[in-house]
């Protein structure tokens, strides 16, 4: 079996030996989102002493690290006289992150310098025009890194290097949550990626440009490498985003209004037009363009990929491809549909095995509901509103 489990605690230290007697595995990681994870274990005494709350989860897959991150429910543990074949400890169940959920609990606050009680009413962080990853760099190391202020910063999390990812653009907010506002300027700048991940007693956050692999990674019957594929292709929600700027004060030369089109999407399908309130945002930095950008990309039109793979000694997940990179797949129809990795899902077991699943597709292809998506897109718009 090449998965192994560890538990370290806060400091990332590993607690006694690895995870013995485990079954159903089940761990995904995510494209610019936390990673979950779930695993069932019996009881032992010793499994259970290791199942500390502040504890965190390590999969091993091949000698490389998979994901790791904090547990968020550690003892889930359930016994019964009516288990045949239950050992008498009882079974626990643990549902973890990856450490990408961590910063994910951080706001993003107008002075980071400030307390709470200091921060400036109707005022915004604006950053830009920088490198998107200079801008996501910054907006994490002021608000939870080591540039934050002491009771902010997450012990043992430091900044990689860094590597010179992604496009100059520009970012404007307020109280919005961490990742989102990284996850605008990754779109609008070069569609970047960024990650965590444990380098020995520091967990790491660094951005990267994600490759264009559709020559060397490929999926098909004919290669052997695929078992399940679902294909699924619809109509845009946007076409064309409307962007309008704040409205002019008394005296004040007009309202700015700022268009950002995907005309091959509209020649293809039709034209779908969508307003964007881009209050507060500076028109004079590229905000106005870029709140149409992600608008435009968060409406492009979805294709949705699911397919169930198998690793072949050509082609592994986290080898040979991973999260954000551009692969392909082949369908049956003789086309070859090429996009990005949005989440990689390993599920394993001692007896049956791995199975990878990859979930390759547009940003519309996401395992988040609908509605998740939307409350995200309002809270960003009401908090422009309550600056207004």
């Amino acid at each position: 079996m090449a998965v192994q489990l560890l538990i370290t605690n806060k400091a990332l230290v590993v607690q006694g030996d690895p995870l013995t007697g485990w079954r159903d595995l089940d761990a995904t990681i995510k494209f610019n989102e936390p990673g979950s994870g779930s695993v069932t274990l019996t009881a032992w005494p010793e499994v259970m002493a290791q199942l500390q709350p502040g504890n965190r989860v390590e999969v091993i897959r091949d000698g490389g690290y998979w994901m790791g991150g904090p547990m968020e429910i550690p003892t889930d543990y359930t016994w019964s006289i009516s288990d045949e074949g239950e050992p008498d400890p009882g079974r626990v169940t643990i549902n973890f992150s990856d450490d990408l959920a961590v910063p994910a609990g951080f706001i993003t606050w107008p002075s980071p310098d400030n307390s709470w009680a200091g921060q400036p009413a109707n005022a915004y962080r604006d950053l830009g025009p920088l490198n998107s990853e200079t801008i996501i760099r910054m907006l994490v190391n002021e608000n939870c890194g080591p540039g934050a202020r002491g009771e902010r910063r997450i012990p043992n999390f430091v900044l990689d290097a860094a590597v010179g990812a992604g496009t100059t653009t520009t970012v404007n907010t307020r109280f919005e949550p961490l990742l989102d506002a990284c996850r605008r300027v990754a779109v609008a700048g070069g569609r970047i990626g960024f990650r965590t991940w444990r380098d020995g007693s520091q967990i790491k956050f660094g951005c990267y440009q994600p490759r264009d692999l559709t020559s060397t990674a490929r999926f098909s019957r004919g290669l052997g490498n695929l078992r399940y594929l679902g294909y699924k292709q619809s109509a845009p929600g946007v076409t064309h985003a409307l962007v309008a700027g704040t409205e002019p004060e008394e005296g004040r030369s007009g309202r700015t209004y700022v268009q950002v089109a995907d005309t091959a999407a509209a020649a293809t399908w039709w034209r779908v037009e969508r307003y964007v309130d881009g209050s507060a945002a500076d028109d004079t930095k590229g905000e106005l363009t870029q709140a149409g950008t992600v608008d435009l990309a968060d409406g492009s039109a979805p294709i949705e990929l699911s397919t169930i793979t198998i690793d072949t000694p050509d082609l592994k997940a986290g080898r040979d491809f991973g999260l954000g990179d551009k692969v392909a797949v082949a369908l049956p129809n003789g086309l070859q549909v090429a996009d990005l990795v949005r989440s990689i899902h390993l599920q394993a077991s001692p007896n049956s095995g791995e199975y990878v699943s990859t979930l390759v597709g547009s940003s519309a292809a996401t395992s988040d509901p609908q509605m998740v998506q939307l409350v995200r897109t309002l809270s960003r718009r009401l908090g422009r509103l309550e600056t207004r």
